[in-house]
């Protein structure tokens, strides 16, 4: 086998249309499954190919005190308001706390980059087609990210991250089974803004990967209190990142000058299960979504724990 084998095939195959992608063809779901065993070998030689530059993303890249907050808890879950402290509540369901460490940022970004520049063939969310740096990152998404470095880093940030928080913050243990993710960029010229909607989730972490000279007007983020019928605007900071309840109403306001690039990962339970109340106008819609009661009286122990059930194939999209 010659060197680079799959990596080459990969970089020569011919992607589906956007206009194809957007109509959700079944050429599409074809195109992507027939190639995915290709694509997960191009991914690991790109790894290789690249490994004496190329960054190994890992958990030394987050905020030390959520850092050194979360790996205390791991030891001993009885310290987890320690972790409860570092989130600021917005409104009920929502809150927002800084994850990426500022100095560690442009190490990240470059990674992404060299992801984007690899020329192996990625998907980007349905219905947010034209930005740079939009990548499907979870293995159940059809043309998603697989080079192994970064799904270690990605799972770490599931489990040991946001699986806990969600738990502790928004109450969502024994629907967070299953994962979720993407990454977008909001650009004037582009994918700008995004409706009001919901997420076919329980939780919804989201991550801005901005630096800090990366500046932008508008993209506010609006978040509805039902408790008092009032919304309530954010802005999204360099390497912060908010918290919420899947069934917490939001919207983007129109991105005006500047780009803005987050990651957006997502919780819910087996076979897209949801807790009572959770409605989805975003991603999966379908009223077979399952809805049922929170469980109570979690413990510590049990939020700090990770889920053993093994991982289904349902995506929202």
């Amino acid at each position: 086998m010659k060197k680079n084998n799959a990596l080459a095939q990969a970089r020569a195959l011919t992607l589906p249309s956007r206009e194809a992608s957007l109509k959700r063809e079944v050429s599409v779901s074809q195109f992507w499954n027939s190639n995915r065993k290709l694509l997960e070998n191009a991914w690991a030689e790109w790894e290789i190919e690249n490994k004496d530059h190329l960054l190994i993303p890992d958990e030394t890249l987050l905020d030390p005190s959520l850092l050194q907050a979360i790996n205390d808890a791991w030891e001993n879950p009885e310290k987890e308001n320690v972790v409860a402290d570092l989130w600021k509540e917005i409104i009920p369901g929502v809150y927002s706390a800084q994850f990426f460490n500022l100095d560690r940022l442009t190490e990240f970004r470059d990674y992404l980059e060299a992801v984007i520049n690899s020329q192996i063939p990625k998907r980007p969310p349905y219905g947010i087609q034209l930005n740079r740096y939009g990548v499907m990152l979870d293995p159940r998404s059809e043309g998603h990210l697989a080079a192994p470095n970064f799904q270690a880093f990605y799972n770490d940030i599931m489990n040991r991250y946001m699986r806990p928080i969600a738990r502790l913050l928004l109450g969502t243990y024994g629907y967070d089974s299953q994962t979720f993710g993407f990454s977008i960029q909001y650009n004037p010229d582009k994918d700008k803004d995004l409706h009001a909607h919901t997420d076919a989730s329980a939780a919804t972490l989201n991550i801005n990967i901005n630096l800090a000279d990366e500046e932008f007007t508008g993209s506010q983020v609006d978040f509805h209190d039902k408790t008092t019928g009032k919304i309530v605007q954010t802005i999204f900071e360099p390497g912060k990142a908010i918290i919420h309840r899947g069934d917490v109403p939001h919207a983007t306001h129109p991105i005006t000058s500047g780009q803005r690039s987050n990651l957006v990962v997502w919780l819910y339970g087996d076979h897209m299960q949801i807790p009572r109340g959770n409605t989805s106008s975003y991603g999966n819609s379908d009223n077979s979504i399952s809805k049922f009661d929170e469980p109570k009286n979690i413990t510590a122990h049990q939020r700090w724990s990770i889920p053993d059930a093994p991982k289904d194939t349902f995506a929202p999209f």
